[in-house]
């Protein structure tokens, strides 16, 4: 898919923002505005996407909208938001509500803390139906298993019969989808509905909302940081900084010739699809070597055993010191638990693990604790791997004082590594709460190097982050990778990021290694079908950001 050119400026704004100001509660003047003067439209089968760093505004835009910004922290100070010509800035908390079901909905980012954990997926899809429409148990379970085809869910009856957590991120936000469309209506917010999922089901969940617009004449206000997302689905682009739109187009205009500084370096914060050159590998020190390593989920049952799951089966892989091998492919497919059964978070079936030159996959728990400080992982969420009542200099210091270093020496350890990850010193005596997403991993990875190990296991550690925290996260695991000659195994679903930092690439399909080879060979010339397949469902994959903006075929 390429750009959308269509002309919507003749057809009906759904959604009209004017001059829409938000500011902290209780607060006046300039320094107390979270929105500075708001202004864009959405019209009638539309998609107007809204870009911009973590903490631009773009989530915040979309609350204010939805009458849901947090009581007693932030407040509409002026402006103006119309609905079909309906001011919402003057309904009741009641009438918001009516209207939010019935002819406005939001798809929110993460779908595991949107969903009722302990109520069936099928029951909550229902519950917004019997809220706005008077239906019968019957007919309002028929509409829900309708719209849950709607969004390609696969045997819907018995999907309608799971929890959130027995379901896939694909599946979970296709019923995020389901909820929000349930109602058909006019005007959709999708707040970053794709971040998290791989290239396929991403391209299955951007096709599905186009189609479902084209289907209903949905207005669709698009929050992302991903510019190839943007690319696919967007007629217009607004690009917002510090609560300020400063440069707003059609997409291929912005795209092709921006104006301000602002959104040219964003652009080029985005990875190419065309891989790195080639480094030069002056080591050839093995630090990591599976072989013939399996993973196999029992079936369960106490009289009845179940055939198990192969959830890895026959993995072969080899990184050498300095070097990053990136592990790629859908969810599902096998990489997260090749990097547990790694890092020994799960202990593999059969197989051999040897990391810096030890055996490490039949060590008993406490005999693998003195191996730890050789292998240590970043994880793709800092806020939940960082103890939250500690402060980040407790967090760094823990390790190694458990492996012996004395306090001092270790707090001394910890200010390098603020230096090295470009942090202040003084960040060692604040909370994790008090950093931005990008600090929080800056600061994981200031943790897992304090170890000094050999070996550091990356499990989708920037897929959360907008896109020039990215490159600066990546930048930054580039110079702990020279600096400490580290051996980096990087698990990703974004090719274009894998493109970026991997030397060599593995493929996983089903469990198995499909493809295995160098960045470049892999990503530029794949043998495998499969290969090709997540090649081709990478959203722009067409255009190279970084020029401002090209198309690679060109």
């Amino acid at each position: 898919m390429r750009f959308k050119n269509d002309d919507k400026s003749s057809s009906k704004a759904v959604l009209d923002i004017r001059h829409l100001s938000v500011r902290l509660s209780g607060e006046e003047g300039p320094g107390s505005l979270v929105l500075d003067d708001i202004s864009l439209q959405v019209h009638e089968g539309e998609t107007v996407s809204l870009v911009g760093e973590s903490g631009s505004g773009k989530s915040v835009t979309s609350l204010a909208v939805m009458g849901l910004l947090p009581k007693g922290a932030l407040e509409v100070s002026g402006g103006e938001i119309d609905m079909d010509g309906e001011s919402l800035l003057t309904l009741t908390p009641s009438q918001m509500r009516t209207l939010r079901g019935q002819r406005m909905a939001m798809i929110f980012q993460e779908p595991m803390t949107a969903l009722n954990p302990v109520m069936r997926v099928g029951d909550q899809i229902a519950e917004v139906l019997q809220t706005h429409r008077e239906l019968s148990k019957r007919d309002c379970r028929d509409r829900v298993l309708d719209v849950m085809q709607q969004v390609y869910l696969p045997d819907v009856a018995r999907i309608y019969g799971s929890y959130p957590h027995q379901l896939s991120g694909g599946q979970r936000q296709r019923i995020m989808i389901a909820m929000a469309l349930a109602l058909e209506p006019k005007l959709l917010i999708a707040d970053e509905p794709t971040t998290a999922l791989d290239v396929t089901t991403q391209a299955q969940i951007l096709s599905l909302i186009a189609e479902l617009q084209e289907r209903h004449g949905t207005a669709v206000l698009f929050i992302t940081h991903d510019m190839g997302v943007v690319a696919e689905v967007s007629h217009a682009v607004h690009v917002m900084k510090h609560g300020k739109i400063v440069e707003q187009a059609p997409v291929e205009t912005l795209f092709r010739h921006p104006s301000e500084e602002y959104t040219k370096r964003l652009l080029r914060s985005v990875p190419s699809l065309i891989p790195r050159g080639a480094r030069s590998q002056e080591s050839t020190e093995p630090v990591l070597e599976v072989s013939d390593m399996q993973k196999v989920y029992s079936g369960g049952g106490l009289f009845l055993r179940k055939p198990g799951t192969h959830a890895a089966r026959d993995i072969n892989l080899t990184v050498k010191r300095g070097q990053t091998l990136g592990i790629v492919g859908e969810s599902g497919s096998g990489k997260t638990t090749v990097a547990r059964s790694i890092m020994r978070l799960i202990d593999p079936t059969s197989g051999s693990i040897r990391v810096a030159g030890k055996e490490v996959a039949t060590l008993s728990r406490r005999a693998l604790r003195p191996h730890r400080k050789h292998f240590q992982v970043v994880f793709q969420d800092p806020f939940r791997s960082l103890n939250p009542r500690w402060t980040v200099g407790r967090s760094l210091v823990e390790g190694p004082v458990n492996f012996g270093t004395p306090r001092h020496e270790a707090y001394e350890r910890a200010l390098e590594m603020m230096e090295l990850v470009d942090l202040p010193g003084d960040a060692l005596e604040r909370y994790p709460h008090q950093f931005s997403g990008g600090q929080r991993q800056r600061i994981a990875i200031a943790r897992a190097v304090m170890m000094r190990p050999d070996l550091l296991v990356a499990d989708e550690a920037v897929s959360a982050l907008d896109v020039s925290v990215q490159a600066q996260v990546l930048d930054l695991l580039d110079e702990v990778q020279a600096r400490l000659g580290i051996a980096i195994l990087f698990i990703t679903h974004d090719l274009r990021v894998a493109a970026q930092i991997c030397d060599e690439v593995i493929v996983m399909q089903y469990g198995a290694i499909v493809e295995h080879g160098s960045a470049r060979e892999v990503l530029s010339n794949p043998r495998h079908d499969y290969t090709r397949m997540l090649i081709g469902a990478a959203p722009g994959r067409e255009w190279d950001f970084a020029n401002c903006c090209e198309l690679l075929s060109a």
